[in-house]
């Protein structure tokens, strides 16, 4: 979908980029190139140069250019072949090439690069990130433009959505309830846990792509984990669901380059008494949390309150995750609840909060939706429900 400009979303940028004495960030992730440019790649060959001041500049392979002009925020436009006979390298150096030359060029005189940024999200081919090397880093170098880390400015402006950005989390996340009430209409004892991950991840693809006339393309990642199976990061197996426990999916849906991060859980039958037990003080745990989201509030607080909580309900050290982080143009992305570092929450942030409580062999349960921090507290993305007895 060709979304409108986010002028917001770009003054915000120019604003850190102004703070930090930037003329430019130069960018290769491609959820920074769709952060930026409303362009969300094929392969992950693509960069945006953007300045501040001035037009941007998005660089993208050649057989996407006509895609690139309807959906990006930029008419200055360059590409380069994926295939070059008369170049033997590989299509990121051309990529860097055009990158360099705007930089030089423009005559911008200090620039940031992704120089510390641990992890990217996926282009729309999703299976395979491309990521760049040292040379890429490094071949900005002769343009006589200074080098420093852009990272932090690109991650402060992404931790506040914009209207339109929330708006496509929305979407995402109406998704993942439509697939979430499909798959406890039909889940059934003895599937396994395989099945239900495909019968999710099949409904958003199938229903989502088109959505509404909104949506480009949707898709849906999963970890299906059924009673004994749930555990903190095991993969999906074909282990069947049982009447009388939960079966947990951690899922991820992906709209146009906007996620959602949820937990849902499903049952076919009635819990036995031990889960609902259980799931009570979870609940309770997860709910005090909830309570706890709003603007100016410590993450390093919300951290120890959830972790005490479930040490209260005699599960000390758990869970071996983190308990909250923000979502948007990436499932995880910052900030981060951890006690080293004490963020404090903003209104226009969304937090995935995600409490769990894991039995010695296997077992237990996880809660987790995603907020939109507001002027006095947080709303709920998704409709879905945690308690799902």
């Amino acid at each position: 979908m060709s979304w409108p400009e986010d002028t917001a979303k770009l003054e915000r940028v120019r604003a850190l980029m102004a703070d930090e004495d930037l003329d430019a960030l130069v960018v290769r992730s491609p959820d920074n190139v769709l952060y930026l440019s409303n362009y969300w790649g094929m392969k992950g060959y693509d960069a945006v140069v953007f300045p501040r001041e001035g037009r941007p500049t998005l660089i993208c392979l050649d057989p996407q250019l006509e895609e690139a002009q309807r959906m990006s925020w930029t008419d200055d436009i360059l590409t380069f072949g994926g295939y070059d006979a008369a170049d033997p390298r590989p299509p990121f150096a051309r990529t860097l090439d055009l990158a360099a030359g705007v930089v030089e060029e423009r005559g911008f005189k200090r620039i940031g690069l992704e120089l510390s940024q641990g992890t990217q999200a996926s282009d729309r081919m999703v299976g395979e990130p491309t990521t760049f090397s040292l040379p890429w880093f490094d071949g900005f170098g002769h343009t006589g433009a200074e080098v420093v880390d852009g990272a932090t400015v690109i991650s402060r402006a992404r931790a506040i959505k914009t209207e339109q950005e929330i708006e496509r989390m929305k979407l995402a996340n109406e998704l993942a309830a439509l697939a979430y009430d499909e798959v406890r209409s039909k889940v059934r004892a003895g599937m396994t846990e395989a099945e239900v991950g495909a019968m999710y991840e099949g409904f958003v693809h199938a229903t989502g792509t088109g959505f509404e006339g909104k949506v480009d393309l949707a898709r849906a990642f999963t970890l299906v984990w059924a009673g004994p199976g749930i555990a903190t990061f095991t993969a999906t197996s074909n282990r069947p669901v049982l009447e009388d426990e939960p079966t947990l999916l951690e899922i991820w849906v992906v709209v146009d380059g906007y996620w959602s991060d949820l937990t849902k859980n499903v049952c076919p039958g009635k819990l036995r008494p031990e889960y609902d037990e259980l799931l009570d003080g979870l609940l309770g745990v997860y709910n005090a949390a909830i309570d706890h989201l709003r603007p100016g509030a410590s993450l390093a607080e919300l951290d120890v309150m959830i972790r005490e909580g479930i040490a209260a309900l005699g599960y000390e050290g758990q869970p071996s995750h983190p308990i909250a982080h923000g979502v948007g143009a990436r499932a995880h992305e910052f900030p981060y609840a951890h006690q080293a570092a004490d963020v404090k929450l903003e209104e226009g942030m969304v937090m995935a909060i995600e409490p769990g409580i894991y039995w010695e062999g296997g077992g237990g349960l996880r809660v987790e939706d995603n907020y939109l921090i507001t002027a006095d507290g947080s709303e709920k993305l998704s409709r879905a429900p945690d308690d799902f007895r």
